[in-house]
């Protein structure tokens, strides 16, 4: 089958021929790609950064949409033919997403919502999961305020929609172009990050910090109110004061999250804003989000 990967640790990202992967076992599912997210987390996973049972040669990525070719025993939330949604890790098949097909465990399958276009499913389970868990880990409600770094990118564009969407007040980063749109996701306030005298343009007192852009989270602290949290997605959290809560968050595959942030994206309540690319394109698309080229837009390779 066609793939996007590595031939080894280390490698550079090309282009592949792979075999098929291994029928479904017991609770796997085998899934007919129709679509791949990339991210700049799928650096990682070509070394010691993020084991997620690799096992080169492999393609890469670890969230996609797809249709179910075939069941394994024991699986009975799914049947041949259904559409999905996921986010994996650790890869069953130890070959992940950027491919024909891929192998997944189907616990962590969601049901893709009638209509839900493939590219926008396979833009979600990542940024979704971590903007879900993200915000949960802060537990912020109703007029409460959360400051969000880099409020224009993928996750944290999506963390400003799910917290604005249940009352809460956010404050955002992002850039001088992006500002206009991060608003329109339900930002009360926007600065540039480009100016590094932000942190003094925004008045302090946020109940939490959500941290989604590298070197952020330091300036960030100070904005907290005594006894606030801080969640850093960039795992830089820096020590606890003033009796904060800083913690690192890593994803974690949920298929009942996932499947209510797609319902929420069938529904039109989520906005996102994809890039779909065919998959010869993988390599190149690769380079473009590990430099952070992407323009705060999600990159979707079809194969």
């Amino acid at each position: 089958m066609k793939a996007c990967g590595v031939s080894g640790a280390g490698g550079d990202v090309v282009l592949l021929e792979l075999p098929d992967p291994p029928s479904p076992g017991p609770g796997q599912i085998l899934v007919a790609v129709e679509a791949a997210g990339v991210g700049p987390w799928d650096r990682l996973l070509n070394g010691a950064g993020w084991d997620v049972g690799l096992r080169p040669p492999a393609a890469l990525g670890v969230e996609g949409a797809g249709r179910v070719l075939a069941v394994g025993a024991d699986v009975d939330e799914f049947a041949v033919g259904d559409r999905v949604l996921a986010h994996e890790a650790p890869l069953p098949g130890g070959s992940g997403f950027w491919a024909e097909r891929v192998l997944l465990t189907a616990a962590h399958a969601a049901a893709c919502p009638p209509g839900l276009d493939p590219v926008d499913a396979a833009a979600l389970p990542v940024n979704g999961l971590t903007a879900w868990q993200a915000l949960e880990m802060l537990g912020l409600g109703p007029g409460q305020r959360l400051l969000v770094t880099n409020g224009g990118g993928a996750t944290g564009s999506l963390a400003v929609q799910l917290a604005a969407a249940v009352g809460v007040e956010v404050t955002a980063t992002a850039s001088a172009s992006a500002a206009d749109r991060v608003r329109g996701l339900g930002a009360v306030e926007v600065v540039d990050y480009h100016d590094p005298n932000w942190p003094n343009q925004v008045r302090g007192g946020f109940d939490g910090a959500l941290i989604a852009a590298v070197g952020t989270a330091v300036a960030a602290l100070p904005l907290v109110r005594d006894g606030g949290q801080l969640c850093s997605l960039t795992s830089d959290a820096p020590p606890e004061e003033r009796g904060i809560t800083s913690t690192d968050l890593y994803v974690r595959p949920d298929a009942a999250q996932l499947a209510r942030l797609a319902e929420q994206l069938g529904e039109g309540t989520l906005r996102l804003a994809p890039e779909p690319l065919p998959l010869r394109e993988g390599p190149a698309a690769f380079t473009r989000v590990s430099a952070g080229r992407a323009g705060g837009r999600k990159i979707v390779l079809i194969p």
